[in-house]
């Protein structure tokens, strides 16, 4: 099954980058930078988000986020369906922090039960037969709103959204034009979707020699 390895962000300041994150959000080497002044404005068409535990959790994560720089698109509030805030890092990138509690039941931790990649999309059934084509499995999926890929041991989950829905979702304009400033590394190969995201094909882990 194609998978997602890590992602790649453009930033314009790579030290800068790996510091925010390392301060807010730990996540190794899911995340990686790359230099680049790429043209962009507004929206940039997909949002990052973190899925974790309980409430205190989210905001131990949104607080480290905004110590570090970040800014805040949506408070954390209670919801029909959980708990949850949004941030924009110093580089431009939305980071949706939630949890489907309405409450903590354990002691407060950082830990980070799945990264998930939300693309916006033009039209969500077409890109999710291309994906399916290029390999994802479907984990869920509710007609042309909304499709989530099986993960399987990948590190980062894909999940598609209409472009429009995701930014009111994130709390910012749907409007924007220019690069994405994200690659997507992972097993799928070197390709191009729909919405112009890119993939590159992620380095091979190296072989482990055989001993006679």
């Amino acid at each position: 099954m194609a998978h997602i390895d890590s992602v790649t962000i453009h930033v314009a300041d790579t030290e800068a980058a790996e510091r925010f994150y390392a301060k807010a959000f730990g996540l190794g080497d899911r995340l990686r930078f790359r230099a680049a002044q790429e043209h962009t404005t507004g929206f940039r068409g997909f949002t990052m988000a973190l899925t974790v535990a309980q409430p205190s959790t989210v905001d131990d994560l949104i607080a480290s986020a905004l110590d570090a720089g970040a800014t805040t698109l949506k408070p954390a509030v209670k919801s029909f369906w959980g708990y949850g805030g949004v941030v924009q890092a110093p580089d431009g990138t939305t980071w949706k922090i939630a949890t489907s509690a309405k409450k903590d039941t354990a002691p407060a931790t950082r830990h980070v039960d799945e990264v998930v990649l939300l693309l916006g999309v033009a039209d969500v059934a077409a890109s999710k037969r291309f994906y399916v084509e290029q390999g994802l499995a479907v984990g869920k999926s509710f007609g042309r709103a909304y499709v989530e890929f099986a993960a399987g041991s990948s590190p980062i989950k894909l999940a598609l959204y209409r472009r429009r829905a995701l930014a009111k979702d994130v709390g910012v304009s749907p409007e924007g034009d220019g690069s994405h400033r994200i690659t997507i590394n992972g097993g799928a190969g070197a390709l191009t979707d729909p919405d112009g995201f890119a993939w590159h094909a992620a380095a091979p882990e190296p072989s482990t020699p055989e001993h006679p």
